[in-house]
Order: C-alpha cells, then structure tokens, then sequence
C-alpha cells in the first residue's frame, strides 16, 4: 500500500511557521513598540499605526500557520479576556464613543502582539530578544545624548532631547521623558542581569550592557528609579529564599512573604512622607497627590461603570481636559495605573485588572520558585516592576508597558493556569527543583 502523499507546504507558510521568522517577528515587535515615541516623532504617528496593523496581520498568519501546536483554551489567559471585554463595553457610555473604540483597538492590537511572541518563543527566547533590542535601543539614546549636549550641544526638540547629559541629567534617550527612561532601564537592567546568569550571551556583552543601563538610568534622575530597583532587589531575595528551601517547608515560607509584603506596604504608606522628603520627590509627588484626589473626585460620579476606556487620555476628552483645566497642567495621563483604570472603568474595570495582573503575579511567582533554571525569574521580576512602577506612572496601560504585562501574563498561564489541567497537559517538561542543594539562579 503505497503512502500517501503529502501536499507540498507553500513558501509563505513555510516562512510564516519556521523559527527564524519567529525570532525575527519578536525582534521587530519588541523593536517597534519600545521605540514607539521615536517612531511617531520622526516618520508620524500614521507610520507606526502602520507598523502595528502590519505586524496584526503577520501574528495572525504566524497563529494560524501553528495552529496545530497552538491549544486554543491556553491561548489567552481568562481574566485578560475578561478586562478586555469589559473595555470595550464602556465605550458605549464614554463621552467620545469612537476615540474610546479606537483606543481600545490600540490595546487590544498590543495584547494581540504579546500572545502571539509568548506563544511562539519560551521564556529564554523572549527575554533574549528584549535584551537584544533594549541594548540597541539604549544605545542610541546614550549616542543621541552625547551628539546633543556634548558635541553639538543644542536639543534636539523633534526628539524631546533636552541635551543635559553633560550636567548628569536629567536625559529621556529617545523615550520622550526621564521617567520613561528610567523605567526602561530597570527592565533592562533586570533582563541583562538574567542574560548574565543564564550564560546566554558572552560576559563582556553582558558586563556592558549592565553598564550601559545603570548609567542612562542613573543618569535619567527619575525619582520612581531607586524605588523601582528596590522592589526589584527584594523580590530577587525573597526569590533566592524561596527557592533554597525545603520543598515542604516552601508553602509556609510563601505565605510569610506575603504577609510581610502586606506589612510593608502598610508601613510604606504610612511613612511615606519620610520617604518622599529622603528621595526628594516632595514636589513631585504633591503634584500627584492633587490630580489622584480630583480623579477620585470624578470617580464618585461614575463610580461602577467609570467614564470609558482611552488609556492614555485624549486631548479635549471627559473628563481629562476639565481636571487638567482645573490643576492648569497637560496631563496626559493619571500618572498611576491603579487610580487611571478606576476612573476610566470603575470599579469593576479595577478588579478586573487586579485580578488580571494578581493572577499573572502568582502563577510566574510560583512557577520561578519551583524551576530549576534562573531564567524563569524573569517573569515575576518583570511583573514586580510593572505593578509598582504602576503606582507612580500609567505606563502599563498602554505601549511598552502594556505589552509586557500581557506577555508575562501568557507567559505565566502557559504553565499554571485550569485550562492546562482540562487540557490534560502538564504545562512543561522542564525540571524542577527538588530540595535546597538546587542553586538559586
């Protein structure tokens, strides 16, 4: 009985379903939305939107070229189905229906783009593209800051470049502002440092590229960067402690860690004006302070159902342009996520997006602290910086901070999550660690 034959694959699906365009595809996403602001003041925010739509299409080839190895109950995790879906229904009582249709295009096109990279790289892959594209990404921003203030020494506007490199700061790089930078660079730092311990580029690439980010964010002088590598320090610990223990003892040791944390952010709050006054942030965070309370403000008027998703805010929108018309300033958003996505959805849009980014925070939590290899740290590493970073800044509900939260949370749902269970999967084949003599990554 002779075999039957198989139809030979065409040249686009060969391309669309073979490693290297994945690997392409992740660099160039990555590449995009990370140099998003240098995109649109350079070649028009037409050009990215461009970039994006195209990109859409390509994810959807690639998604439906490895439709055989894609499970479709683990293709996007329930409680961002959830946050999503409730956005998309406030835009029918938003002041301005079809810039929060628009809008919620926008993020539903990043979301889109983050499940197709954590569907088609592992979690060394993916940290590995971001690496490759922060370390070029930051250092044009160190080459344009020294074109700008120390041979041409002139700004460079197009850019929003103020040239001050040479004074120590503050830079933006080509991120737009000092803050954006500094958060930029702490998501570098934290994956280089990853890079480093999984060997996975040559030490004297990784020594520079550590470096290289430790400096432009120092050099940014952005108040929220200590306070973003500290959270990042602790969570690194209580990691390393998590992971050296007993297995049986490994339950009790979490619940202790989350009950200091508890603890902690009690106290933080409490002594926050101690804090603020050592990070000389006083101005600053009394700014913030003064537009939180007119958003609550806003918040008691609409309090369930909020005044329509927008992310960042549009210009002349309800009721952004009368809280920055009664503040006299040009916010552009809340300047925290938590407080942004109250105002914008209410209070179920916020405990959907709790709920979202807890979930994801736990299963990646507990996921690290069971893996053998280090590069599993990467995830809640990640998403500790997102979620605290988010207390100071609205940049996890758009752009580069947006797709990173989704990424993690797919990330993290690929191995722990009901579906996987109901699928019959065990989630992953890799092993785990069995007792304290596994090294601590």
């Amino acid at each position: 009985m002779t075999a039957e034959r198989r139809p030979h694959a065409g040249w686009l699906t060969t391309l669309l379903g073979s490693a290297s365009f994945a690997r392409a595809f992740t660099l160039v996403v990555l590449g995009a939305v990370f140099a998003s602001f240098a995109i649109e003041r350079v070649a028009g925010r037409t050009t990215y939107v461009t970039i994006v739509a195209g990109l859409c299409v390509l994810g959807a080839g690639v998604l439906v070229v490895r439709r055989g190895e894609v499970s479709l109950l683990r293709l996007i995790p329930t409680t961002l189905v959830a946050f999503l879906a409730w956005t998309l229904v406030s835009g029918f009582w938003a002041w301005d229906r079809a810039d929060s249709w628009w809008s919620w295009v926008s993020t539903a096109a990043l979301a889109f783009l983050a499940v197709v990279i954590g569907h088609i790289r592992d979690t060394l892959q993916t940290a590995r593209a971001l690496g490759d594209v922060l370390r070029v990404l930051l250092s044009i921003s160190l080459g344009v800051e020294i074109l700008s203030g120390v041979i041409l020494d002139i700004p460079f506007r197009f850019l929003g470049v103020q040239g001050n490199i040479a004074q120590f700061g503050p830079i933006q790089g080509i991120f737009g502002t000092r803050n954006m930078l500094g958060f930029i660079a702490v998501l570098a730092l934290i994956t280089f440092l990853i890079e480093y311990r999984t060997q996975s580029v040559k030490p004297g690439l990784s020594i520079f590229s550590v470096l290289l980010a430790g400096s432009l964010a120092a050099f940014s002088d952005s108040p929220t960067v200590l306070v973003l590598a500290l959270a990042a320090g602790v969570a690194v610990a209580a990691l390393a402690l998590v992971r050296h223990s007993d297995p049986d003892r490994r339950g009790a040791l979490q619940w202790i860690l989350g009950a200091l944390v508890v603890v902690g952010i009690a106290v933080g709050y409490a002594a926050r004006h101690p804090i603020i006054a050592w990070l000389g942030a006083g101005t600053d965070f009394s700014m913030r302070v003064n537009l939180w309370n007119l958003m609550v403000d806003y918040v008691t008027l609409r309090p369930v159902q909020g005044w329509g998703w927008y992310g960042p805010w549009v210009d002349g929108g309800t009721p952004f342009s009368i809280i920055n018309y009664r503040l006299r300033a040009s916010h552009a958003t809340g300047l925290n996520a938590y407080f942004d996505v109250l105002l914008q959805v209410g209070w179920v849009g916020l405990i959907l997006f709790v709920a979202f980014v807890g979930v994801a925070l736990v299963r990646s939590w507990l996921d690290a602290s069971e893996r053998r290899s280090v590069v599993y740290a990467w995830t809640p590493l990640i998403l500790v910086t997102l979620l605290v970073d988010s207390m100071f800044e609205s940049f996890t509900l758009a752009g580069v901070g947006w797709m990173l939260l989704v990424l993690c949370a797919v990330r993290a749902g690929q191995s722990r999550g009901w579906r996987e269970r109901l699928g019959g999967r065990s989630g992953s084949d890799l092993p785990r660690i069995q007792g304290p003599q596994m090294s601590a990554g």
